[in-house]
């Protein structure tokens, strides 16, 4: 049986998924210097957080599922939406 991914699609998915996390932390935790590029200090830190890390990797991981679904299936593909009855109305 053929892997449902490859080698590639499969560190491409890592890859993305880490980076993306990285950047959610620094987006929580950091108000400058997000790639490290001089010494963390105390004043990149913010005092107060706004929001927290718990549902950060989950929705990382749907988003680049999500990605990868889009940018592999045409997008008709991806509307198979039950129809009920606020559907109908909204239209």
């Amino acid at each position: 049986m053929a892997p449902v991914l490859s080698d590639h699609e499969l560190k491409s998915i890592d890859a993305y998924w880490r980076a993306a996390n990285y950047l959610s932390v620094g987006q929580i935790y950091l108000y400058d210097n997000p790639l490290l590029r001089e010494p963390l200090r105390k004043e990149h830190v913010k005092p107060r957080l706004l929001g927290h890390w718990g549902t950060t990797p989950g929705l990382n991981f749907l988003y680049v599922h999500l990605n990868r679904v889009i940018k592999k299936e045409p997008q008709h593909d991806l509307h198979h939406w039950p129809r009920t009855r606020w559907t109908r109305t909204c239209r």
